[in-house]
């Protein structure tokens, strides 16, 4: 029955300017060395938390620890290795106990249209294995530990293309639907014990991530904003976090599916393809998780 009341008890809180639920809470942050996940270390780390820093560039990992300092703890790993996903788990647990919230923050985006993916079925692989595979096998492995002690949060970085569904983002937005779809199902099953998720359904945001896409230049919102929305999804655990863009193409595509296609096809042929998507040299859009 407190989960029912979840919502009010949080705006009771923030009304009451009640101290921040995650003080002397252990928190886990994917993709940790940049973009939102580097701005939500920061931020739970200022409200009291114990931070466990999770990415595969270990050396910028390294630099988030330490200027964070004593509260938090780095764990090099990719998550695309079954293994080594494994062995973190293995390690946090032994070391720290049960994970009271997990922030599914790493991953991968990929810009590009149907017409240059035919013989690039990596990318689908690719995006699947950070954005999906990988955030289920974690979350898998600290879920029984949250059960036990009836209690946990988990916040999933999705996007509000599992809406919208958006041209040209194909690969990335079923490997993002896919993670909204299976935390949307697990909470329900872990309910009674008090472990829930909420989707954090993003539009845009300056990151490493989006950087190789020119359209997006100087657009969207900053790590620092995002992580805001994150710290307040890690309080209040709410099922989702939205925009209003995206809730109004999810009605437009339940009712007017054709003229919900009709539009966005024709946004798909106004944007091109990126240089990155084309081929040129550069970096590919991957985040630094």
């Amino acid at each position: 029955m407190s989960l029912l009341l979840q919502a009010p008890a949080a705006l009771a809180r923030r009304a009451l300017r009640r101290p921040s639920p995650l003080a002397g809470r252990t928190v886990l942050v994917t993709g940790a060395s940049s973009g939102i996940g580097e701005a939500t270390a920061y931020a739970v780390a200022e409200r009291g938390a114990r931070v466990l820093l999770v990415a595969r560039r270990a050396e910028e990992l390294e630099r988030v620890r330490a200027r964070i300092g004593p509260a938090a703890a780095a764990y090099p790993c990719d998550l695309t290795d079954g293994d080594a996903v494994d062995a973190l788990v293995e390690q946090v647990l032994a070391e720290h106990g049960a994970v009271d919230y997990l922030v599914n923050n790493a991953g991968r985006s990929i810009r590009r249209s149907l017409a240059l993916s035919y013989d690039r079925f990596h990318d689908v692989e690719r995006t699947m294995a950070v954005n999906f595979l990988g955030p289920v096998r974690l979350t898998l492995g600290l879920l029984p530990a949250m059960r036990e002690q009836r209690f946990g949060h988990v916040v999933n970085v999705v996007t509000w293309g599992v809406q919208v569904k958006a041209p040209k983002f194909s690969a990335y937005i079923a490997s993002k639907t896919a993670l909204d779809t299976w935390s949307r199902i697990a909470g329900r099953e872990t309910f009674f014990e008090n472990v829930t998720f909420t989707n954090m359904r993003f539009s845009l945001v300056r990151t490493p991530m989006t950087a190789p896409t020119e359209a997006y230049a100087g657009r969207g919102a900053t790590p620092a904003q995002a992580a805001a929305r994150v710290v307040r999804a890690l309080e209040d655990r709410p099922l989702t976090v939205g925009t209003v863009a995206g809730a109004l193409g999810e009605v437009v595509n339940v009712v007017a599916p054709r003229a919900s296609d009709a539009l966005l096809a024709t946004l798909d042929r106004v944007f091109a393809d990126s240089a990155a998507a084309r081929g040129t040299p550069g970096p590919e859009g991957r985040s630094a998780g």
